[in-house]
C-alpha cells in the first residue's frame, strides 16, 4: 500500500516484533524498539499535535541530539498533516530563533540541553523529561488515521548551513520526498536485511533521509546520539551492523583509530554509503582496506533538490569509484559553464520531482537560484566523462584566483592526499597582495607516518600545476567540523588569516 504521507512509512503489515531501532542515546542501556512500539508512538504523537490549537500545515519544530524519541516527532508531525522542522542546535541562540521565526513554529520538541535555547512564547515539549510537560505525558495512546495529503502539500523544512549568511529554509513535499524514498528503497527486500548505523545528525539530509529509507524497507538501524569515531566503531561489532551510511569526515576519523580497528570484528560490513561532501579517491581506497567485503556507494543530492540523484548507467556500465553516477530516472542534468551548456565540465544544473518549490520567505534568492523553466543551479562544478558519469570538481562558490589562475580546493585536496603520509587535506585561500589569493593547506599526518612542510610543497609542485602548490603548510590533529559534520571550512578560513601577505 502507498504510504499517504511521509509520516506513513511503516509496513504495518510486516512483523511488528522486529527491531526498528537500537537507540545509543545511554551507551550503557541501549533501548531496542520494535515496528510495533514504534508505530504505536508515531500514532500518539500524532494523536497529541492534533488535539492542540494548530491547523494542517502549521510548522512544528524539533530542536535536539539524535534519539527514536526524536523520530517519532518527526513522523508523528507529518503524520497528522503537519510540519515538521527539525533544526540544528550547532547554530547560536540568535539564529535558531530567527529560524523559529522564519518557520512561524506553533510548538517545539526539545531536549533538556537546548531548552534554554527556546524563546518563552512558543510551547515545548521536552524529551527525557518526566513532569507534565515531558514528552512522555504529551503522548495520546491510540491509533492514528494517517492524513493523506496532496502532491504540492509541504511535509518538512530543512535549513541549510548558512555558512554564508543566515540559514535559508528549504520546504520538502511529501510527495518529492516519497518520490526519493521509492527511487532508493524499490521493493524493499534487498533494503529490509540490512542493520543500517546513523550517526550524523537528524537535522541534515544525510542521517534523516537513511532513517527514513531504514523505516521504509522495515529494516533495523543503530542510531547514535551523535557521532564519536571510537563508539562507532565499537557499534559496528557489537551489534553487527551491515550498512554504514556517514559524510566522508566521518569515516577518516574512523580510520585515524589503527589499533582499535585491528582488535575489532568489522566483517559484518558489507556497505559504506558516504555523501553530502566531496570523496577522494585515497579514502575510497581506505575504506576498501578497512571493509574488504564492501561496496562503496559515492552518493550526492542537495537539501533543495532531493537524494538519489544519481545512480547506475542505463546501458550497464560498471560505474568508477569515484564517479557519482549516472543521472537517475526522472533526473534532468546539465552542466553549464558561461553561456555554453550541457559541455563537459561546469556548474551542475538540475530539475527533479523531489525539487523544493522555492526557499522560504525567500523570492529573491529562490529566483537566483531556480531559473524560470525550473533548472536549480547546485553551484557544485562537475565534470562528466565519455560514458555519462559524473564526477564532483568543487565547489563555485570554494574558488580562488591565484597569480590568474582559478583554484578548486577539491582538486588540489585529493592531489594531496595521494601522498601516503596526508591523510586529510584542506586547501584555503589567504590574502596575498600580489597573487590576489594563495592557497594554504591544513594537512592531517596519516597515523605513524612523518611529512614536512617542504615535502607537501615539493609533492604539490610535482603532481599539479605550479599556481596550486600550497605557500603555507599547517598541520593539525584534526580538521574542524561543522555541524553537519563536514569539514569546517569558515573556521579554517578565519585561521588562514594569520598567512596574509597585504
Amino acid at each position: 500500500m502507498e504510504p499517504k504521507n511521509l509520516g506513513d512509512l511503516i509496513n504495518r503489515s510486516a512483523d511488528a516484533d522486529q527491531d526498528a531501532f537500537i537507540d545509543l542515546s545511554d551507551t550503557a542501556n541501549p533501548q531496542k524498539v520494535t515496528y510495533g512500539a514504534l508505530a504505536a508512538r508515531i500514532d500518539a504523537v500524532a494523536r497529541s499535535v492534533s488535539g492542540r490549537d494548530l491547523e494542517r500545515g502549521d510548522a512544528v519544530a524539533i530542536l535536539a541530539a539524535n534519539s527514536t524519541d526524536y523520530l517519532c516527532a518527526y513522523f508523528g508531525i507529518m503524520r497528522a498533516g503537519l510540519v515538521a522542522v527539525p533544526l540544528s542546535y550547532k547554530f547560536p541562540t540568535e539564529t535558531i530563533h530567527y529560524m523559529l521565526d522564519d518557520c512561524a513554529a506553533k510548538l517545539i520538541y526539545v531536549d533538556s540541553e537546548r531548552s534554554i535555547d527556546c524563546p518563552k512564547d512558543i510551547p515545548l515539549i521536552q524529551f527525557g523529561d518526566d513532569g507534565p510537560n515531558g514528552f512522555e505525558a504529551s503522548l495520546d495512546p491510540g491509533s492514528f488515521d494517517c492524513v493523506e495529503t496532496h502532491e504540492d502539500d509541504i511535509g518538512m523544512i530543512l535549513y541549510t548551513s548558512g555558512s554564508t549568511g543566515r540559514p535559508k529554509g528549504v520546504p520538502l513535499t511529501h510527495a518529492g520526498q516519497l518520490w526519493v524514498i521509492n527511487n532508493i528503497v524499490g521493493d524493499g527486500s534487498k533494503i529490509a536485511q540490512h542493520r543500517f548505523l546513523v550517526a550524523a545528525p537528524l537535522y541534515h539530509m544525510n542521517g534523516l533521509l537513511m532513517s527514513k529509507i531504514a523505516v521504509a524497507a522495515h529494516a533495523s538501524e543503530v542510531l547514535m546520539p551523535r557521532f564519536n569515531a571510537v563508539q562507532y566503531i565499537e557499534a559496528i561489532e557489537k551489534y553487527h551492523c551491515t550498512y554504514l551510511t556517514s559524510v566522508p569526515t566521518m569515516i577518516a576519523l574512523v580510520a585515524k583509530e589503527v589499533d582499535l580497528l585491528a582488535k575489532t570484528d568489522l566483517s559484518s560490513v558489507t556497505n559504506v554509503m558516504m555523501g553530502s561532501a566531496p570523496l577522494s579517491q585515497p579514502l575510497i581506497d581506505q575504506v576498501n582496506g578497512i571493509f574488504p567485503q564492501t561496496d562503496i556507494y559515492n552518493a550526492y543530492g542537495t537539501t533543495e533538490t532531493g537524494a538519489g540523484t544519481f545512480g547506475a548507467h542505463p546501458e550497464g556500465f560498471a560505474k568508477p569509484e569515484i564517479a557519482l553516477g549516472y543521472p537517475a530516472p526522472g533526473v534532468d542534468a546539465r552542466l553549464v559553464s558561461g553561456d555554453e551548456q550541457d559541455v563537459d565540465e561546469g556548474v551542475l544544473q538540475l530539475r527533479t520531482p523531489a525539487q523544493m518549490p522555492g526557499y522560504l520567505n525567500l523570492p529573491d534568492r529562490t529566483s537566483k537560484a531556480v531559473s524560470s523553466d525550473g533548472w536549480y543551479d547546485t553551484g557544485d562544478i562537475m565534470r562528466r566523462d565519455a560514458n555519462g558519469f559524473y564526477y564532483f570538481v568543487g565547489r563555485a562558490d570554494d574558488m580562488f584566483v591565484c597569480g590568474g589562475e582559478n583554484i578548486y580546493p577539491g582538486e588540489v585536496e585529493k592531489m594531496l592526499e595521494r601522498h601516503p603520509a596526508i591523510h586529510q587535506a584542506s586547501i584555503i585561500p589567504a590574502e596575498d597582495a600580489i597573487r590576489g589569493d594563495k592557497p594554504v593547506a591544513f594537512i592531517v599526518i596519516a597515523p605513524g607516518a612523518s611529512i614536512t612542510e617542504q615535502e607537501v610543497k615539493d609533492f604539490a609542485l610535482a603532481n599539479g600545476p605550479p599556481h596550486q602548490h600550497p605557500r603555507n603548510v599547517e598541520f593539525v590533529d584534526v580538521l574542524p567540523l561543522a555541524g553537519t559534520n563536514k569539514i569546517d571550512r569558515q573556521a579554517l578560513v578565519k585561521r588562514a588569516r594569520v598567512y596574509a601577505e597585504l
